[in-house]
């Protein structure tokens, strides 16, 4: 498949992605547009990439709150015509708004009536993406994993940073009100020093990211694959790997890109510590042997700190498993004095230090009182705890944001650090090596060396 040049050129700039590199108006020379809204304006939304969340959670959790805000979708970019078309439908069903298309992010941006942007694309695409849209002039409601690698990641953050756009990752936790209230916990002193946190995400489920019938659909003249790819290396047409893409690296690390990213950016915000000090992993496909690159079942160790002398650190473990469901999702945090169970969202002297083993060394017992999050602290926040609520609340926050330009509850360095972990992951599980963070080059290090997909 021939490029003409400006197509080339196009997508060369936009897969530039070492760390402070920023195209701004190279990439997009309608990138000067950026509409400055006012408190009564209507802000026109873009949906970049119609894909099952974008359906299933962000276009009904926009619409939730449009009325009332005065939002509204205008276009979509889908590279396959078929998604444009199903978009154009399903908006219509659901606002009685017909919406205009665009075959790609350029004819998209080259329009008038797209002040803001949700992208929901591949795994892989959303840093780039991002990295697009704010060069563009466009705030930003971006799904996770922010990125897959760390080019990407410094990529995208550099181009925020330098455009001064609204971004909002989608790790909606940080919009939820269990969660409010478990960090204010925290971060109260009440809890006590983190000594461990436990998190799991256990399926069973073997169909989980297999499309097999739109694969058989699915066909190469209808999409633009090279554009698809971006600035991953160049591959034959796979269909699979178009739609399947969370089973196959670098397209998508799977388990960490897709669950862990949510789990462990609680870490982060609990604790203000930016990422992991370093990650040992493995995993392996032991039961869905479907033709997938990426792991059915995983475990990793990380370790926060100590960063200092005053500091304690903890561990991390994180497991997943496709291939049993028992136990769940789990996010348990402990203390010398008891548990932060997220499940259950009760506090719990749980483990806590007892009075006989306290005496015996002429300590004090530590027990924490039982009662729940909500007795904890009081939290003032819209959002529940369910995660379509979840992603709701989300979703009025960026928008609020884009009207306030306030900072967001996941903005850009939320994604980027829940990158840098997930990365370290990825290299883990990869490389079987162990895996360290070189904070002045912003690099993952495998066994001391740069780890590159």
């Amino acid at each position: 498949m021939k490029l003409n040049n400006s197509r080339r050129d196009f997508i060369k700039k936009s897969a530039l992605s070492t760390a402070g590199i920023s195209m701004g108006a190279l990439a997009f020379p309608a990138s000067s547009y950026s509409r400055i809204i006012g408190a009564n304006d209507r802000v026109n939304v873009g949906i970049v990439g119609f894909s099952g969340r974008a359906k299933g959670a962000l276009i009904p959790a926009m619409l939730k709150h449009s009325g009332e805000m005065n939002f509204e979708f205008t276009a979509v970019s889908d590279i396959w015509n078929r998604r444009r078309d199903e978009c154009v439908a399903y908006v219509h069903e659901k606002s009685g708004k017909t919406i205009q298309t665009a075959r790609n992010n350029e004819e998209l941006y080259d329009r008038k009536d797209v002040d803001v942007v949700i992208i929901s694309t591949a795994d892989f695409q959303h840093a780039l993406h991002c990295k697009e849209a704010v060069e563009a002039g466009r705030d930003v409601y971006v799904e996770k994993p922010f990125a897959e690698t760390m080019e990407d990641n410094r990529a995208a953050r550099a181009a925020v940073e330098k455009t001064g756009k609204i971004v909002q990752v989608g790790s909606q936790r940080r919009s939820g009100s269990n969660y409010h209230a478990a960090n204010e916990f925290i971060r109260s002193g009440k809890f006590g020093d983190i000594v461990m946190v436990e998190m799991s995400w256990n399926v069973n489920q073997p169909g989980r990211w297999r499309l097999p019938q739109l694969t058989k659909e699915i066909r190469e003249e209808d999409t633009d694959w090279t554009r698809f790819l971006m600035n991953r290396p160049y591959e034959a047409w796979n269909p699979r790997k178009y739609l399947e893409y969370r089973l196959f690296w670098p397209y998508s690390s799977g388990i960490p890109g897709q669950w862990m990213a949510h789990q462990i950016d609680t870490v982060h915000w609990f604790t203000g510590i930016n990422h992991p000090r370093s990650v040992a992993a493995n995993g392996g496909i032991y039961l869905w042997k479907d033709g997938r690159e990426n792991f059915d079942t995983m475990t990793a160790v990380f370790d926060y700190g100590p960063l200092d002398d005053k500091s304690k650190g903890f561990q991390v473990v994180y497991s997943s498993r496709f291939t049993n469901s028992a136990g769940g999702t789990k996010e348990i945090y402990y203390s010398n004095g008891g548990e932060l169970n997220l499940d259950t969202n009760m506090v719990t002297p749980r483990g806590g230090l007892s009075a006989g083993h306290a005496k015996g060394m002429g300590m004090e017992p530590n027990l924490l009182p039982e009662m729940t999050l909500a007795e904890a602290v009081q939290v003032e926040t819209g959002a529940d705890t369910g995660v379509d609520d979840m992603t709701s609340a989300h979703m009025r926050n960026w928008m609020e944001c884009v009207r306030s330009r306030k900072k967001p509850n996941a903005d850009v360095m939320a994604g980027y650090n829940h990158s840098i972990a997930n990365i370290m992951t990825t290299a883990a599980l990869r490389t079987g090596k162990f895996v360290t963070f070189d904070e002045k080059n912003q690099e993952v290090l495998a066994g001391g060396e740069v780890f590159k997909y």
